[in-house]
């Protein structure tokens, strides 16, 4: 029995490794939302005192303020997925060590799916940093 468990232990090791990852890279997305959430609010502030030093381009950021929120909640969303679906693998891998039945491919379901919601997780925060970059007035 304990021969079963410090081998159920040693094959969760390497998910949660991974699930620590996934968890640095969801702070650093919250983060990056919180500072696009803060520079709308200033913005919205100054146009609801009327402020039209810019007003074109003020609309323009702003527009692209509510795309770069989307596209980071998208991140943020497959990443709590990603982790919810490692936390799903660990959970199983210790469920058969006690069960009699095959679970290879739900385990294996599971990490592929968390690994396709990490792939597009990243791209999107990717995408998030081209759009505060590139596209931002400033740089053009």
């Amino acid at each position: 029995m304990v021969d079963t468990i410090t081998h159920a232990i040693q094959l969760a090791v390497t998910p949660v490794f991974l699930l620590a990852g996934v968890g640095a890279i969801l702070s650093v997305m919250a983060n990056r939302l919180a500072r696009i959430v803060d520079r709308a609010r200033i913005l919205h502030g100054r146009v609801a005192e009327g402020d039209t030093l810019d007003g074109d381009g003020l609309g323009r950021e702003i527009a692209l303020l509510k795309r770069r929120i989307l596209v980071v909640n998208i991140g943020i969303t497959l990443c709590t997925l990603c982790a919810l679906l490692i936390c799903a693998v660990v959970a199983v891998i210790f469920l058969a060590s006690f069960v009699a039945q095959d679970m290879g491919s739900f385990i294996a379901g599971c990490f592929v799916s968390a690994m396709l919601c990490l792939v597009i997780a990243l791209l999107s925060f990717l995408y998030e940093i081209y759009l505060a970059t590139v596209r931002m007035p400033i740089m053009r």
